[in-house]
């Protein structure tokens, strides 16, 4: 948008922000009479373009998420309120409308933050106390932008200290600070603050009003230092307004910090540790739990946390985090110390929902994934090997770039120049390349993308003004071809690109972020924002925001929960050029990002479920960790230790499958003789292909009996391969419940409505047999993953069979209300609501991935479709009984590899 139209789009907001909602000609004709007032001399296009994206912005909702509350839950805000002069929000409310997010969201965050202050202490309770809560949002749909909001309005409430942890790099906690400084305190901290240049560091919401400057005894530049707070205290005054530090997630600065509150108190400043403290922990999954399992100790971090916590007579915690699978709940040794711990959010867990702009992980890998059809914004990187292996050591040498690369760095230039041309000019657009654990070798990275990035500008620069002539030098034509192929729909006027390409990338620029070099800034003045290429590793993995993120090139091997998800900075929000986002990533890691990505939703339903239910947070950290993903983190976690582990799984409410299959001739031909005798066992209880009902082609039977089922998962066959489809805890639990509540089955027996393979009729039914992909790095250990490391072999949408379809009706309806009006369904709704069990029996013809090159060593893919399996268990009402699982730890390895952690990942620098 041009200047004069955003001009107009902030006024159009602010007056509409506390109006009831408008239709369409009403808002126009406001936009209109506005134009005209204020003279903006926009044209009738102009402020169409402005009214469309008022009418985008409208349509955005959020849900206000799911609350589980401890069992000693007091609520005082309400009667509170009348006291409160909402001083800091207000200031915060108007900067988040003037930066354009939409009506309802800063409505929802409003809410949401006045339910999580709620539930801390508080602050002129003059009684000791102490509150310990956790808040899980999803990567990059914003968490800061929530606690910002949090702490506005506990300041406002009375609490006088805050303090927030974040991250464990400086370009993090630098990050942050910048964002508390625009959104509580007014300034910035990072410019002297001498008289002489007192209001020249106004920022953000001290455009509103200045009064009231919380005291920072940190600042942009600098984390915490005992000198400089020494010196702030006197400027403290008696603690009237509220005093703020943002520190890095480091040993040093905590014992720096807990030495000098040490200090002021043992000076007689009792004032200080009389105040009521507010604790944000920023990524609380990463540092601060205890992660020394078995050796009677807790990390230096999570002690020191604790320490300072111990410090004050009125304390609050909230951590928050997208990825609580790998947090706290997950100690495989001791249960009953994960509650002991005095970091468990035993008061409160909160979800928050995403609005639905959000680009996560459900839509980039779940709805952009389709089974059938191209992916919408992934691509596969297929030929790095050569120069870029996924697995290399710290001295290799970066002579050239991959193809893939390549040509997606001259995508992103395409894309800056689109945005461009739809009126962008000012926001920022970034690429980002996370290739290798190593420093040296992003730095080379660096440097072979700078070599190509100048080949192209000085390309452009010379040709790209000679219109058709200019596509006969080899670059600008590369252009081209890659925006033929990508582009053409969503920008189909190439000559306009051509013509702009010079404006748009001549400043465009590749820079390095690791804890050795940090060249990322995006304060470069002018009207014009940065283009920018960032190369990394850990830390672009942690909590640090690329503004306009658009084209991302990935290449990790990483299986481990948390880092993989943090590694995800290309969620976020991407208005006006979501369509022109891609990400690079090898077929692997864009498995597991789906796997992860099902279960990530899994766990926030699950909390709603809880929420329903009047759960505690003990209840639902039990869920996380009997969840049976928590097979796969557990021996994760366990991975040095070599042994094996024994790991309780609750399976009410859940599925389960074979994710891997054995390749050892034997239990092939074994099991699809099984599944003979399954089917002919099927109709001599009268259950026939001609009798049942169709489920999208497929067979449905209902009422089976539990022991046809039991006596196929006696007869399994898989080579002892998986933890995941071991067939004796599955059928203990069946035992269990085998009289009553699993007595009688729904059977779904998976046939394609039209198969790009014959029919297979030699079991005795006509079965068009499914096609999934596997990893070929797999088959020299004996066994195929379905979907690659995906691990499926279910379409999305398939626990729906058997379920009463007016309770699948209400199941949707209530999903819908609840998650921002989304249609595109989880299958753990229908879980919810089924009345018996469903066994699915599948039938799969193994195919290998398109474009793959992986290392089968002679291993082949069976020629014949292969049988495998699923269940769908409903909810029960013995749901605390759990099975036990062994993990082999050794076995994990062999099956999921070493933990990628890079050579920087633990942030201890200064």
């Amino acid at each position: 948008m041009t200047p004069a139209q955003s001009s107009l789009l902030s006024v159009v907001e602010s007056a509409l922000f506390d109006q009831p909602r408008k239709t369409e000609p009403e808002l126009r004709a406001l936009i209109t009479s506005l134009n005209a007032a204020l003279q903006a001399g926009l044209s009738v296009d102009e402020v169409e373009q402005v009214a469309r994206t008022v009418e985008e912005k409208n349509g955005i909702r959020a849900g206000l998420g799911a609350i589980v509350d401890g069992p000693d839950f007091f609520p005082w805000l309400d009667d509170a309120k009348s006291a409160i002069d909402p001083y800091y929000w207000t200031r915060y409310r108007k900067l988040l409308i003037q930066q354009g997010l939409p009506k309802d969201v800063v409505i929802s965050l409003d809410t949401v933050t006045d339910t999580i202050l709620s539930r801390l202490g508080n602050p002129n309770l003059l009684q000791q106390w102490d509150r310990r809560g956790m808040v899980v949002g999803h990567v990059q749909s914003g968490k800061t932008a929530n606690y910002n909001g949090l702490i506005c309005k506990a300041a406002d409430a009375g609490y006088r200290l805050i303090v927030v942890i974040a991250g464990i790099h400086n370009n993090l906690r630098n990050q942050t600070q910048g964002r508390i400084d625009e959104g509580f305190i007014g300034r910035d901290t990072g410019r002297q603050q001498g008289k002489s240049s007192l209001g020249k560091n106004i920022i953000g919401v001290g455009q509103f009003d200045p009064n009231r400057t919380p005291v920072s005894l940190t600042n942009t530049l600098s984390d915490f230092n005992i000198g400089t707070a020494s010196t702030n205290t006197s400027e403290i005054d008696s603690y009237k307004v509220p005093v703020v530090l943002v520190i890095k997630k480091n040993h040093r600065t905590l014992k720096n910090l807990l030495g000098w509150l040490k200090d002021n108190s043992a000076r007689g400043d009792n004032e200080m540790i009389d105040q009521p403290m507010l604790l944000i922990d920023d990524e609380a999954d990463n540092a601060s739990i205890n992660t020394k399992y078995g050796k009677k100790l807790v990390t230096t971090i999570n002690g020191q946390i604790r320490d300072l916590l111990g410090m004050f007579h009125r304390s609050c915690y909230v951590g928050y985090t997208a990825t609580p699978f790998a947090n706290i709940f997950i100690d495989p040794d001791q249960e009953d110390e994960m509650f002991a711990e005095d970091l468990f959010p035993r008061d409160f867990i909160i979800g928050l929902d995403a609005p639905t702009n959000y680009f996560g992980g459900s839509k980039v890998f779940i709805e952009g994934l389709p089974e059938d059809g191209e992916p919408v914004w992934l691509r596969q990187i297929t030929d790095n090997e050569d120069t870029l292996p996924i697995k290399h050591t710290i001295d290799l040498q970066v002579e050239a770039v991959p193809g893939s690369l390549a040509r997606a760095l001259r995508l992103f230039l395409v894309a800056r120049t689109i945005r461009d041309l739809r009126g962008q000019t000012r926001s920022h657009c970034s690429m980002l390349v996370n290739a290798s654990r190593f420093t040296r070798v992003q730095s080379l990275l660096r440097n072979r993308l700078h070599e190509i990035l100048e080949r192209i500008q000085n390309a452009v620069r010379i040709n790209g003004a000679l219109g058709n002539q200019g596509l006969n030098d080899p670059e600008i034509e590369a252009l081209r071809s890659v925006w033929a192929e990508e582009y053409s729909e969503a920008w189909p006027d190439w000559p306009s690109i051509q013509k702009n390409l010079l404006e748009s990338i001549a400043a465009a620029k590749v820079v390095e972020v690791n804890s050795k070099a940090n060249d990322l800034n995006y304060n470069g003045g002018g009207d014009r924002g940065q283009t920018v290429i960032a190369v990394g590793g850990f830390s672009l993995s942690r909590g640090l925001t690329l503004e306009g993120l658009t084209v991302t090139w990935f290449l990790r091997n990483t299986m481990m929960y948390d880092t993989l998800m943090q590694m995800g900075r290309w969620f976020g929000y991407r208005a006006g050029y979501e369509d022109l986002c891609r990400i690079w990533m090898p077929l692997q890691a864009i498995d597991w990002y789906a796997f992860i990505a099902g279960a990530t939703e899994e766990l926030h339903q699950e909390l709603k479920t809880m929420e329903k239910v009047k759960a505690t947070p003990r209840m639902f950290g039990l869920a996380v960790r009997s969840h049976p993903s928590a097979l796969l983190i557990t021996a994760k976690n366990k991975l040095g230790s070599g042994k094996k582990v024994t790991v309780l799984v609750g399976l009410a409410n859940k599925f389960v499958e074979t994710a891997k299959v054995s390749l050892k001739n034997t239990d092939l031909t074994a099991n699809r003789e099984l599944a003979k005798r399954f089917l002919a066992a099927l109709e001599t209880e009268g259950h026939t292909p001609d009798g049942s009902k169709r489920f999208s082609g497929s067979y449905l039977l209902e009422k089976v009996s539990v022991n046809i089922v039991d006596e196929f998962l006696a007869g399994w066959r898989n080579a002892d391969q998986s933890n995941t489809t071991e067939t004796g805890p599955i059928r203990r639990y069946i035992h269990y419940r085998i009289e009553d509540e699993l007595r009688f089955w729904d059977v779904l027996v998976v046939s394609l409505q039209r198969g790009k393979i014959a029919a297979d009729t030699a079991l005795g039914w006509d079965i068009w047999p499914a096609r999934r992909y596997v990893d070929l790095g797999d088959l020299k250990n004996g066994y195929m993953s379905f979907s690659g490391k995906g691990m499926r072999v279910s379409s999305r949408g398939i626990e729906k069979a058997g379920v009463d379809p007016e309770k699948a009706a209400r199941a949707e309806e209530e999903y819908r209300l609840s998650n921002a009006e989304s249609t595109n369904f989880p299958d753990t709704i229908y879980r919810e609501v089924r009345d018996r069990p469903l066994f699915i029996l599948h039938f799969v013809q193994a195919t290998e991935p398109e474009g793959a090159a992986g290392d089968s060593r002679g291993a082949q893919i069976p020629d014949s479709p292969v049988v495998a399996w699923s269940i769908s268990l409903p909810k029960s009402s013995r749901p605390n009984e759990s099975v036990e699982y062994v993990v082999n730890t050794q076995k994990m390895r062999e099956l999921f590899g070493e933990p990628d952690d890079d050579e920087d990942a633990e942030g201890d620098e200064e």
